[in-house]
């Protein structure tokens, strides 16, 4: 059975080198299970209280800022840092499971000599035993660094996908789901086989399903007059900037852009708007992992900007939320 470790040991100390009297949980929803039995061990160890955090928490870039400014020290699990936070403390959480099973799965499906490893955080301490074993089997491995939102070499998240722009042939993705390995593809335009270790297998993604989908989307937005542009109040997701940006640019085209400020952004929340079509510039996987949750379009500022003519159908890139340029990669 998986199961993520978990530094107490290091929490135990900061606790007891900073005195601190309160101290805040904040779990990922995967997470949110070990929260009790976390609180107990904190407590009964340092004898600080503990306040765990009960709000959604979707990434790094979701910090429960209410609850920080709340507490001595806020200790943030199962993400890798980002951003700079006063009293925010990452603990993250590696995955014990097995990932050469899977690996070993995709060996047949990897075509190209030339490999690019990507991965989540909870796999990235599997990536040195990864390329080994591909060398072994007469592939290069290209594990590329990302920008200044990626903490580890081949490490992706789910709105930037820098780590993946390296010089290779082919991708090799560690993980589960499809999103991740999705985005890696339609960023590179290259082919991707995604290995999930808690299957045991691996497949090709093909994105070509997906962006049939979102043309649709794109093609139910042409005719908007009036749109909504999303910004986030979530303290790694707000692109206000961006959002104003979009505004003007839906004026110098004809159509009318409303800002709408929110921390949760859900279907039912859009429900009490008036707006023909909606963009997103918060997390970028809401328009994706919701879409068809949504009363209407919700478009990413890319596909608006197909909507508004100033890019072509065929240049549809995924939404990144990207810091800062300092791609580079290495040959482990």
């Amino acid at each position: 059975m998986e199961r993520f470790e978990l530094d107490l040991e290091r929490i135990y100390n900061i606790i007891k080198d900073k005195n601190c009297k309160k101290v805040g949980l904040q779990f990922p929803e995967g997470m949110k299970r070990q929260s009790i039995a976390t609180s107990r061990a904190i407590e009964e160890k340092t004898g600080a209280n503990v306040v765990i955090s009960g709000n959604p928490c979707f990434g790094a870039c979701d910090i429960d800022t209410m609850l920080a400014g709340r507490v001595d020290t806020l200790f943030h699990f199962g993400h890798a840092g980002m951003g700079k936070h006063e009293n925010v403390v990452f603990i993250e959480a590696r995955s014990n499971i097995d990932v050469m099973p899977a690996v070993r799965a995709a060996l047949p499906l990897l075509k190209a000599a030339k490999i690019g490893l990507v991965t989540t955080v909870q796999h990235v301490h599997k990536l040195d035993e990864v390329c080994r074993f591909l060398k072994e089997h007469g592939k290069d491995c290209v594990i590329g660094k990302g920008d200044l939102r990626v903490v580890y070499p081949g490490q992706v998240l789910g709105c930037n996908f820098t780590a993946a722009r390296v010089d290779c042939e082919e991708y090799l993705y560690i993980g589960s789901g499809f999103f991740h390995p999705l985005g890696v593809a339609i960023a590179t335009g290259k082919r991707v086989i995604a290995a999930d270790p808690y299957l045991n297998q691996a497949v090709e993604v093909a994105p070509e399903k997906f962006l049939r989908k979102r043309s649709g989307y794109i093609a139910r937005a042409m005719d908007a007059k009036v749109f909504g542009i999303i910004v986030s109040t979530k303290s790694g997701q707000n692109r206000m900037e961006l959002a104003l940006e979009l505004k003007n640019n839906a004026r110098k085209h004809g159509r009318e852009g409303f800002i709408i400020m929110m921390d949760l952004v859900t279907p039912e929340q859009l429900l009490a708007f008036k707006a023909d079509a909606y963009v997103n510039t918060a997390c970028p996987r809401i328009t994706i992992d919701d879409a068809e949750r949504f009363h209407a379009p919700v478009l990413t500022p890319r596909e608006f900007e197909i909507v508004l003519g100033e890019r072509k159908w065929e240049n549809m890139e995924m939404d990144e939320i990207v810091e800062e340029d300092t791609r580079k990669a290495f040959i482990p």
